[in-house]
């Protein structure tokens, strides 16, 4: 059985983070709604709470039930976590002077306790919050302060509950994944032998046991995930298993050619198809992005469930879903960001059982498990690729005049990135078209045409990003032979805004 650190998410930007670095430490984390802990589940060892956008003397603050699982599991509490453990025993929470956000320093360290082991004074740590815990419950210590707060973190005397008013989990608590690993570890018992090869080996067998001789049809868009999740599936039941890729006309410069290639030497069974004239038609005059998604999901699912039928007895969808999908759809205050293609739709219309091997893991984790299958380097590292195509990187309405000159710049783009060696330092690059046209000058003559965004971040799991610092020598190489080869592009900018507060796509 597969030891778990259930999180309990109360509505944090960085709760997805907090599970990353929990599995980086090989040990199998879960992220659950605040109010939905498992009961009697034996594999759980420990509970980590995470923080929240809400104070906890708010009348809508996410409350629950502390007592059970303090009594049965150790328990972290990050942040609002922290707060509210203290809250609820009777301390004190109240708004801070001024906004604790930033880097502080760890001071007057209680070495002995263990959630401290091996941190030392002057250790830099993260914070984020407006309220601040001000007076501890009787039975509650202070292990750790800063220069501005006195409780930083503490220690409940009778019971293993811990709380820290800092974030670990981010990568400025260069102190962060010590602390984790005390809690996961030491105080939690967790065995570390969560691993690319043991979710295989146990996804495997899963998923022989759930579709025993049944046949799954699966929808590929040449990502990773889509692909990892069919070689999975093919591991596990082989012939039964029946792979779809659409061509919705807005894939990159002759990617259905291309991957069609890949899946044939990976043994997959893939159908194409070839539906771009459909989806032209139908995006006909659009501009709102939200629409796009729509229009081209519901074309997706359209074509999709036409080739399905062509195959008898089809009972299971299988998906590429991953955590990030799951999560930036709909988020725990129940706001949508983005509606993503892999999430919701297809089952209710063509009445199959839902199959997502890769649900509950993160980018790098999915790369991890397509290496251990064997699959090929150059698919495995393959940029993330939205699943509406260059529909979501055309501002204004969709031509496939727009398509073929995003085409060809997206083209010079990425190869540029090869050549230049700057393609695994990025984690998603692409071509924005602007909705914009830009006077230029091209030999005597006065240009009007059309100005493109180019796009490159560095991430980890797409929850947050940067801009990629590219070299100035290469930026401008690129715009050259954009500008140069590329009819109808006369302007060529550069995107530096971070995620967030924006989005890695601009749609």
């Amino acid at each position: 059985m597969t030891q778990k650190i259930i999180i309990l998410d109360f509505g944090s930007q960085t709760t997805q983070l907090i599970g990353r670095r929990v599995r980086e430490l090989n040990t199998y984390s879960e992220i659950l709604p605040y109010n939905k802990f498992p009961e009697n589940d034996p594999s759980v060892i420990g509970v980590i709470l995470s923080g929240s956008p809400f104070s906890v003397y708010d009348a809508k603050a996410f409350k629950t039930e502390l007592e059970p699982i303090i009594k049965k599991y150790p328990v972290l509490g990050i942040c609002y976590g922290a707060q509210f453990i203290a809250y609820t025993h009777g301390g004190a929470v109240e708004p801070a002077n001024s906004r604790e956000y930033g880097r502080a320093n760890l001071t007057e360290i209680e070495a002995s306790d263990p959630l401290m082991k091996d941190i030392m004074p002057g250790e830099q740590v993260w914070m984020s919050h407006g309220d601040t815990i001000t007076s501890l419950p009787e039975n509650f210590k202070v292990i750790a302060s800063t220069e501005q707060v006195r409780i930083a973190a503490y220690r409940m005397i009778d019971e293993k509950v811990w709380g820290v008013q800092f974030h670990p989990e981010v990568y400025h608590s260069e102190c962060g994944m010590t602390i984790l690993k005390n809690f996961v570890v030491d105080i939690c018992g967790s065995l570390q032998d969560w691993s690319a090869a043991s979710f295989i080996e146990t996804t495997v067998k899963e998923l022989k046991e759930k579709l025993g001789n049944d046949k799954v049809v699966l929808g590929l868009s040449g990502g990773v995930d889509s692909s990892v999740a069919a070689v999975l599936l093919n591991k596990a039941i082989g012939k039964n298993l029946t792979c779809i890729f659409v061509d919705h006309g807005m894939l990159r410069k002759d990617e259905f050619k291309k991957v069609l290639k890949d899946y044939e030497g990976l043994g997959l069974n893939v159908i194409g198809v070839d539906a771009s004239e459909k989806f032209f038609s139908e995006l006909e005059g659009v501009t709102e992005p939200e629409k796009k998604r729509k229009i081209i999901g519901k074309g997706f699912i359209d074509v999709f469930d036409e080739e399905a039928h062509k195959i008898e007895d089809v009972k299971w969808l299988g998906q590429g879903t991953i955590y990030p999908d799951c999560i930036e759809s709909l988020s725990i205050t129940g706001t949508t960001i983005k509606s993503h293609h892999n999430v919701g739709g297809l089952p209710e219309k063509m009445k199959l059982k839902l199959c997502e091997p890769l649900r509950l893991l993160f980018k790098d984790e999915v790369r991890a498990v397509g290496r251990q299958l064997g699959m090929p380097e150059h698919l495995i590292s393959r940029h993330p690729f939205p699943g509406p195509g260059l529909a979501v990187r055309i501002l204004g309405d969709i031509t496939p005049e727009k398509v073929r000159i995003l085409q060809e710049a997206d083209d010079i783009f990425i190869q540029g990135l090869r050549d230049w060696g700057l393609y695994d330092e990025v984690w998603q690059a692409g071509v924005i078209l602007l909705n914009v046209l830009s006077v230029g000058v091209m030999g005597d003559e006065r240009t009007y045409e059309r100005a493109v965004a180019l796009r490159a971040v560095t991430s980890t799991d797409a929850m947050t990003a940067d801009w990629a610092r590219l070299p100035y020598d290469f930026l401008a190489e690129v715009s050259n032979k954009i500008i140069n080869k590329v009819r109808g592009v006369n302007r060529v900018t550069y995107d530096i805004s971070s995620k967030p507060p924006a989005t890695i796509e601009w749609e």
